[in-house]
């Protein structure tokens, strides 16, 4: 025969068993890392281009290891941690995607477009992969590599070159430093990358 229990002990009953079941994740970082450019387009400054004078700069792909908001640590050959706290605002790529864009339309006087922006013919177009974005153990360097391929507007032509910068972290591999760091090798790469289609 069933009795009836008191309110107070089903309630707490039904609380344990959804906590069993559903999880709400795992505890969220302190703070959010971005990348910050060095170099931004003069505020007002006004740029025209023909259909095949714009550049298109396309989000690169990237390696299973840095498909996620949170930092890579190479810590030898065959393994790859990740630092403690640390994540992005979003996805790297997308990140360095903006980076990359801000400091070329800084730094020449191109007519910048994203993906989600041509309405016509994109121009030339800057594809590429981040290769490396993340954190050397045994050197204690944020890395950045980006292998760029410039595509002509008529889609014929195809150049590419890699870019690489380090930079020492200094300290503990921890989300500022870490964070700081990468930002400063990116700015590198993202200004050798400018340097390059300026030239």
């Amino acid at each position: 025969m069933l009795r009836r229990l008191p309110a107070t002990l089903l309630a707490a009953f039904g609380a344990a068993t959804l906590s069993a079941c559903v999880s709400f994740g795992s505890k969220p970082p302190p703070f959010l890392l971005t990348l910050d450019a060095d170099a931004a387009p003069a505020a007002g400054q006004a740029r025209t281009a023909g259909e095949d004078q714009a550049l298109t700069i396309l989000i690169p792909t990237a390696p299973q290891k840095l498909r996620t908001q949170r930092i890579p640590v190479q810590q030898d050959d065959a393994s790859v941690a990740y630092v403690k706290d640390a994540q992005w605002v979003e996805a790297p790529q997308r990140l360095f995607q903006r980076l990359l864009s801000e400091t070329v339309a800084a730094r020449t006087s191109r007519v910048i477009l994203d993906e989600g922006q041509y309405l016509t013919a994109p121009g030339e177009q800057l594809a590429g992969q981040l290769v490396e974005f993340g954190v050397d153990e045994a050197t204690n360097e944020a890395v950045v590599v980006y292998q760029a391929m410039l595509v002509d507007a008529g889609g014929k032509n195809v150049t590419q070159r890699r870019f690489e910068a380090r930079e020492p972290i200094g300290g503990k591999i921890e989300a500022k430093p870490v964070g700081t760091a990468l930002t400063t090798a990116a700015n590198r790469v993202a200004g050798d990358v400018a340097g390059w289609l300026a030239g």
